[in-house]
């Protein structure tokens, strides 16, 4: 014992004297010299083994041995971590190794795909190429079908589900077996493109897919592969994203579920517009976008160098259909209207689509029963169409078509009522006749309604130079803006002048030359007739109609301030 006692002091005795200051040493940059002490016990031992003799400076007293409770402390918790850290390292091995595995499992079973080649059961009876569209009334018959490979699920090791998309609709189809196994099963990704044959069968009761049905695949074959990892579809547009990243992305976005569904319901909509002005007996025409004259005023004209002409792209095709009231009787058009509004609120667009119509010989109260009748017609339709209702209630599932009669609310009404309800200007004030009410406080007053307003009655001053004055009181128009919940404005119509020598005399007052307006003119010369129309824009209608937080959404590719791509 004795001399186990005298070899331990003479160890001791040997050992290093690794210095630590708990107040100014450093577990980084000390190296455990008197000069440059560690910080801990625990760094000294790590750095410099257990076999060490330590001087510690707790305070200004200087350094001092180690008492033995805290030398015998340090060096349980270094074992401890240097088990822990042994075992933190066999999981790693053991990671390692499942990955290798698991990597060399792949690579073999893709060696194994690439040797597995699908053919055609001859036996089989001819498919039929279809549309995803028909597959209700294609059912228990051997068809083929192409598309997008939407959603993949693969269910164990013979077993892969895809949900197929072709633009007509979804399709649930079932690969098992042999299908699954070859290299562009092992390797297949969302947003390929395949084409699969088999047989749709009805879904048994209990179990779901699109169209409560699904093919069961007796062949496929690839198209066209999309890529994977870092690259994949998935990878490239989440619904997180940042709406701008959206927007430089938007030939993806365009797949999802809802952007696709609001383009499918706009294309509904707009041939329910189409309808009525059909069964209205309009006549549809379609005028020039390259203009040299202006309808809303120049400030938001976009000009461009037209064969060494100054021209402009057209802010609205009223003053041309206007011009085919005599030939035509009453029109409309569908084209893209233009304005350079620096503008970036949720209800603004440069370019968008503008339904606009002009009726003769009706007078105002005309004109807003029209409108009236137009909208109701469109919703009425859409709502009736089981497919587009189905998109209507995917995109709004609140949504309740309007009462009639529309509300009819005078601008010095509005005025009036923005006063009693507290609704004021940024500075405090409350609005004044004469002033513009600008979309935040329109806005407020149509939501807290809560139903569609026809807003009339508009002072000359804030509106457009041919808009007719009214008869007893000629400080105002027979103007008039329908306003949505949630969206504001969506339609803004008005009488037409009709008399040569006020309309010459609202030139002047524009400051405009009437020179260009010669053909427009005209219509006054060669006879007159009371007339009104209106500009719908069909991007707010659908952001109403189908609940979409920007106009943005609801437009294939839009365009405003600073976005003019893809």
């Amino acid at each position: 014992m004795a001399a186990q006692i005298a070899e331990a002091a003479q160890k001791l005795s040997l050992a290093e004297t690794v210095y630590i200051d708990e107040v100014a040493g450093d577990d980084s940059t000390g190296t455990g010299s008197e000069t440059a002490p560690f910080k801990t016990v625990l760094k000294a031992i790590e750095s410099k083994g257990e076999n060490i003799k330590i001087q510690i400076k707790k305070d200004a007293e200087g350094y001092k041995d180690i008492s033995g409770a805290a030398l015998k402390k340090a060096k349980k918790s270094f074992a401890e971590q240097q088990k822990k850290a042994k075992k933190m390292q066999e999981q790693q091995k053991k990671q390692d190794d499942d990955l290798k595995k698991k990597a060399d499992d792949e690579a073999k079973a893709i060696e194994l795909a690439k040797s597995i080649v699908l053919v055609e059961d001859e036996s089989l009876p001819k498919a039929e190429k279809i549309k995803i569209r028909q597959s209700t009334e294609k059912r228990s018959k051997r068809v083929k079908v192409s598309g997008w490979v939407h959603r993949l699920r693969v269910q164990g090791k013979d077993m892969m589900f895809i949900i197929l998309r072709d633009g007509s609709g979804y399709l649930q189809c079932v690969l098992t077996g042999k299908l699954c196994h070859t290299f562009d099963a092992v390797t297949l990704t969302i947003e390929s493109t395949v084409t699969i044959w088999g047989v749709i069968n009805e879904l048994p009761e209990g179990k779901t897919a699109p169209g409560n049905h699904e093919l069961v695949a007796d062949y496929w074959e690839i198209v066209g592969k999309a890529p994977g990892g870092d690259d994949a579809f998935s990878n490239k547009v989440t619904a997180d994203a940042d709406p701008y990243y959206l927007l430089d992305n938007r030939h993806l976005v365009l797949r999802g579920e809802t952007a696709s569904a609001v383009l499918r319901a706009r294309a509904e909509v707009i041939k329910a517009f189409r309808a009525f002005y059909d069964e209205e007996q309009f006549t549809e025409v379609t005028p020039p976008c390259m203009v040299q004259t202006q309808v809303e005023g120049g400030s938001t004209l976009f000009s461009f160098n037209y064969y060494g002409e100054e021209a402009y792209l057209t802010q609205s095709s009223q003053l041309y259909l206007e011009t085919c009231l005599p030939s035509l009787g009453d029109v409309f058009c569908l084209a893209e209207s233009y304005r350079a509004e620096k503008s970036h609120t949720r209800r603004h667009l440069s370019e968008y689509s503008h339904l606009e119509a002009e009726m003769a010989f009706v007078q105002f109260d005309d004109l807003l029963d029209h409108l009236e009748n137009m909208i109701c017609f469109v919703i009425d339709r859409s709502l009736a169409d089981k497919k587009t209702a189905e998109l209507i209630k995917q995109l709004n599932p609140d949504f309740v078509k309007p009462s009639r009669p529309f509300l009819r609310m005078k601008y010095e009404d509005a005025i009036t009522y923005l006063k009693e309800n507290e609704i004021k200007k940024e500075d405090g004030s409350y609005y004044q006749f004469g002033e513009d009410i600008p979309e935040a406080p329109e806005r407020a007053m149509t939501d807290k309604i809560g139903r569609p307003i026809f807003l009339t009655h508009f002072p000359a001053e804030i509106k457009a130079f041919y808009m007719q004055k009214v008869p007893g009181d000629r400080r105002v128009t027979e103007s008039v803006d329908v306003l949505m919940p949630g969206v504001g404005e969506i339609v803004g119509g008005s009488m037409r002048m009709d008399n040569r020598e006020e309309l010459l005399e609202a030139y002047g007052t524009a400051g405009i030359d009437p020179a260009p307006y010669y053909w427009y003119t005209d219509q006054r010369k060669y006879g007159t007739t009371p007339h009104g129309g209106y500009g719908l824009g069909v991007e707010r209608f659908l952001a109403w109609l189908l609940n979409r937080y920007t106009v943005r959404d609801c437009s294939l590719y839009p365009r405003f301030t600073g976005r003019c791509t893809p």
